[in-house]
């Protein structure tokens, strides 16, 4: 019996020696997890605490390096031709309203400490707050920075030191620097930095130039009411910009009075005072930095967008939704400001593509063509105007540029070449309609329908003049310019397909619009499009296809000549159509100047190609066009939009483009350079043969392999008001036999 109980003992003190086991084993397991999974955070806080010690080095570094100069900084930079020899110099007004902390307005002082940062003498460079707000955001949505947390000290670290990119490296970098600018400067110089500094909407850096701008007086002479309506701004410089939205300005000028009030900053009476008086604005200035000619305003531009490209923007012209446009837009014209500034006060020494001989042939060439037009607006500025843009086809950069009519003693304001864009009428339909048709099998010798459309034709159009042809090849459309044909076409490839093409050779005005109405096809856009774009565009023909973004910057160095901005950060290339759609392309709109609407345009001795377009009730004329050397587009109208007696692109376009051609071609049409030395030969694709690997063919409006599957649209008129030029109309832009 006891023998029995001792052998009952032991099994139960097995049994449990056993479960001890079993869950030793989970635990050991759980054990190891915890240890790894510890280390892992180790390691990922090691190599966070590695980066910030690199960016706290870095910061000191920096702000050792820098000098209250560096707050003030305005040095005079200097633009090159491409032959290297000075055209002009860009000399900013920054230090001409650096104000010393003494002239601040008190009112500003108050006024931004309220608002922005309540603590600004109390603590020494960051809010331990507010970095907490934007910890606790930076969570909860998903590492993105929706909230800055940043006092007044750090907004000037960022302002002057670092980019506007949204990152939480960023805002650490933004971080160290405040602390060791607190630590060399008074918080008086630290005001005094910020308020001179930061951006105040419409090209105004500082209170002073916003004081300025904007009522005409100096800073210091700023009532209570005036100072805290300038100091709303800066907070979101597009939302709270004055002459669009000054309703927004007023309410967070109301919000900084009551924070004003409600930490005795001003007496109630003050209040109540700021709050009656009416914020009258004095007309919008013009950019203090005025462009004197059209190849200043245009390597401004240029310049400014290699700035922001070197700072990692990356341009659109496409967007999911309006929300989206809005903030790029908002982003945009913020970077776009603070670069064109440093164009002004960073002492850079610009070298670019213009060939100044090539300008002057340009800007005479408009001058003669339009002399009889001597009609001018209430600004003395001619109604009749013209633009163009030539493009140097073996660097693909803007060797010359000219925005309208030379006017003795009128400011250039606007450079209509690249500012203004207007309807392309048929010379958009190598790149938006046959380029793509014979990107997907059409030639040359294809055979199309140029018979008339039936009425029960959704997207019926009408040949200029009532001209139609029958079956006839691609060729012969693009030489009569057939609209019959190009619709059908551009039914076949579908709007999203077609339009496709544009958005990658960055045609900037289109809108959803375009994609709706069919007529774009035949050059009814919204908005339309720029002579930089058109020959941009069209300079991909001669360069076997492939676009280059245009641009007359070369490269970009500081004052001591270290590279700031290299011509392989400024140039982008990207295939839009293959060597042989180029070289079809090329032969057929040989065949347009030859016996086509631009008979007459060739330069003598040399390959010529071209494309002519005229819009409804004769509105705009263009004539684009190539040779192997050059690309140029000539655009012809008015600026209000009328109707011009006799323009056509065979008229005042080609008139103007053939000139200027022959102009910079005379030495090699003097020498008579053989067509075999072109980078494309014509005569490969005569018009017998299709041309193309597939050879399409299309009759009325049957639909080939290529089919769009895009939502119908129609060609019926938007009923929205058009913005600043026509809307698509039912009627085709027209295309008589002189486009």
């Amino acid at each position: 019996m006891a023998e029995d109980r001792r052998d009952t003992t032991n099994k139960q003190v097995v049994s449990k020696r056993r479960k001890v086991k079993a869950k030793k084993k989970p635990r050991k397991l759980l054990l190891k997890i915890s240890v790894a999974f510890l280390l892992l955070i180790g390691i990922a806080w090691l190599s966070i605490g590695v980066q910030l010690v690199k960016y706290h080095k870095e910061a000191q570094k920096l702000v050792a390096n820098a000098s209250e100069k560096t707050f003030k900084a305005s040095q005079t930079s200097i633009v090159y031709d491409t032959n290297g020899k000075q055209m002009f110099k860009l000399k900013g007004e920054k230090d001409v309203y650096y104000l010393k902390y003494s002239k601040l307005p008190v009112y500003a002082v108050a006024a931004m400490i309220s608002v922005e940062d309540q603590d600004f003498y109390k603590h020494s460079g960051i809010s331990v707050r507010g970095i907490g707000r934007a910890i606790v955001s930076y969570v909860t949505n998903k590492g993105q920075i929706t909230q800055g947390g940043s006092t007044i000290t750090q907004q000037l670290a960022k302002g002057v030191f670092l980019t506007n990119e949204r990152s939480w490296k960023r805002k650490a970098k933004e971080i160290f620097i405040a602390l060791e600018l607190e630590k060399i400067y008074s918080k008086d110089q630290i005001m005094e930095f910020y308020l001179n500094n930061i951006y105040f909407a419409n090209g105004y850096y500082g209170i002073q130039a916003a004081s300025q701008g904007y009522f005409r007086k100096d800073a210091e002479d700023l009532s209570l009411a005036q100072a805290t309506f300038l100091c709303s701004i800066p907070n979101a410089p597009s939302m709270y910009e004055p002459y669009k939205n000054k309703d927004n300005t007023v309410v967070r000028q109301k919000k900084i009075l009551k924070d004003m009030l409600e930490q005795k900053m001003i007496t109630k009476s003050q209040y109540k005072e700021a709050l009656n008086e009416k914020i009258k604005l004095k007309a919008k200035k013009k950019d203090s930095t005025e462009k004197r000619n059209y190849v200043e305003s245009y390597v401004i531009y240029t310049a400014t967008r290699a700035l922001m490209k070197n700072q990692g923007f990356v341009f659109k012209v496409k967007f999911s939704s309006d929300e989206a446009k809005k903030t790029y837009q908002e982003e945009y014209s913020k970077l776009y400001a603070k670069c064109k500034t440093q164009l002004y006060s960073s002492g850079y020494r610009i070298y670019t593509s213009i060939d100044l001989k090539v300008q002057e042939k340009l800007q005479d060439s408009i001058n003669n063509a339009m002399d009889s037009y001597d009609s001018k607006d209430k600004n003395g500025i001619y109604k009749a105007q013209a633009a163009g843009t030539c493009i140097d086809n073996e660097t693909g950069k803007v060797a010359g540029i000219v925005g309208g009519r030379y006017q003795k003693n009128v400011s250039y304001s606007l450079n209509r070449a690249f500012q203004s864009p207007r309807q392309p009428g048929s010379a958009i339909k190598p790149l938006l309609v046959f380029g793509p048709a014979m990107e997907r099998g059409y030639g040359p010798g294809s055979i199309v329908s140029d018979s008339p459309m039936k009425a029960k034709d959704k997207h019926r159009v009408n040949n200029s003049g009532g001209s139609y042809s029958g079956n006839i090849t691609i060729r012969k459309a693009l030489q009569k310019s057939s609209n019959v044909v190009t619709m059908r076409l551009y039914e076949e490839l579908g709007p999203t397909t077609a339009l496709r093409y544009l958005e990658r050779m960055n045609f900037k005005s289109l809108t959803s619009v375009d994609y709706k109405y069919y007529t774009t096809c035949l050059g009814g856009f919204t908005y339309g499009t720029t002579a930089e774009e058109m020959a941009a565009g069209y300079a991909t023909f001669p360069n076997n296809g492939v676009y280059r973004e245009p641009t007359c910057i070369e490269k970009i160095d500081n004052s001591e000549g270290d590279a700031v901005v290299e011509d392989s950060d400024i140039s982008s290339e990207k295939t839009i159509f293959s060597k042989t759609t180029s070289s079809m392309m090329s032969s057929c709109l040989q065949s347009v100047v030859k016996s086509g609407t631009g008979a007459g345009a060739k330069v003598p001795n040399v390959d010529t190609a071209g494309k002519t377009g005229t819009t409804t009730s004769n509105k705009d004329g263009w004539f684009c066009g190539y040779t192997p050397y050059y690309t140029t587009a000539i655009w012809v109208g008015r600026d209000d939009n009328k109707t011009m007696a006799a323009l056509s692109g065979a008229s005042y376009p080609k008139s103007i483009w053939s000139s200027f051609m022959n102009k910079i071609h005379s030495e090699i049409s003097a020498a008579a350079s053989p067509s075999s030395g072109s980078s494309y030969s014509y005569n490969d694709y005569g018009s017998g043969s299709s041309g193309g690997s597939s050879g399409g063919t299309s009759s009325g409006n049957t639909s080939g392999t290529s089919q769009a599957t895009t939502a119908q649209s129609t060609t019926a008129a938007p009923t929205t008001s058009a913005p600043t030029t026509s809307a698509p109309a039912t009627e085709p832009p027209a295309t008589d036999a002189q486009q």
